[in-house]
């Protein structure tokens, strides 16, 4: 049934739990008293970062399923439980490996289109707060879909799918009470921001010269534990495909020459990298 691990089992059952966290938030929010929408509303948005970078990340790397039907319909949970299509996601994310934040080339673009350097000045990363707050609104879904269809007409197809399934959510909340919409839609661009937060400093202070050191590295136990070893960031982007589950074994075995290229390491979450 795992195409790679039985481990596996774990991230699948958090991306549905997460999927249903999300609709039980949603339908009780108007009778929720102000102490439990505070906490619930901090929960929800820190949940939409570490499902980007947690399931959905190690997801799109690496399907769970052997079954392509089952891999679809995980792929149809994460879309509605974070907020955007998985396919279109998928196809952005493996441009980011493409250019491993890569600096502006030739013609003042990057490869990597989630690239810290690519709003950047005179080849520096660009501010931590203008890439947190504004990477949201810089995608395109209509350059992602024609450059995804040249790839993939059968995955492109079927990102639409889960945009329409996501819009059809959208509709049916907005007809059970549009309040509650608009602050879940709030939530879910703070969301949004927090994987950018997680995205910024995941390569800030990394070389993206260096394969070996193209990622920022955080070996916090929690944060690994939580994350599924996202804070293995170092070893994932010099070996993409390598499974969340042997990423700490790989670390220790390509250590020493990780030291000698001098790779970034930060004690804290990759979110709280501005701490060091």
């Amino acid at each position: 049934m795992f195409a790679h691990s039985p481990w596996d089992i774990i991230p699948v059952f958090a991306g549905i739990a997460h999927l249903a966290f999300v609709i039980w938030f949603y339908l009780h929010i108007p009778t929720l008293p102000w102490w439990q929408i505070i906490p619930l509303s901090a929960l929800y948005a820190v949940s939409i970062s570490w499902n980007i970078n947690g399931v959905s990340h190690n997801f799109l790397h690496n399907p769970y399923f052997t079954s392509h039907l089952l891999n679809r319909a995980f792929s149809l949970v994460e879309s509605l439980a974070i907020g955007f299509s998985q396919a279109f996601y998928t196809w952005v994310h493996n441009r980011h490996h493409s250019g491993n934040s890569d600096r502006p080339g030739m013609s003042g673009e990057t490869i990597d289109w989630l690239s810290i350097y690519r709003h950047g000045e005179q080849g520096q990363p660009e501010n931590a707060w203008r890439y947190v707050f504004l990477s949201f609104f810089r995608d395109d879904p209509k350059k992602i879909y024609r450059l995804l269809y040249k790839q993939s007409p059968a995955n492109a197809h079927f990102g639409l799918i889960e945009l329409a399934c996501l819009a059809a959510m959208v509709a049916a909340g907005l007809m059970y009470n549009w309040k509650a919409l608009l602050i879940m839609a709030l939530l879910n661009y703070l969301g949004n921001c927090l994987s950018s937060l997680n995205g910024y400093f995941e390569h800030f202070g990394g070389n993206p010269d260096k394969p070996i050191a193209w990622g920022v590295s955080s070996y916090n136990l929690l944060y690994n534990f939580l994350w599924f070893n996202n804070g293995y960031h170092a070893e994932h982007h010099f070996r993409p495909r390598m499974h969340w589950t042997k990423m700490k074994t790989f670390h220790q075995h390509i250590k020493q020459e990780q030291q000698a290229a001098g790779v970034h390491v930060i004690r804290h979450c990759h979110a709280l990298g501005f701490l060091g």
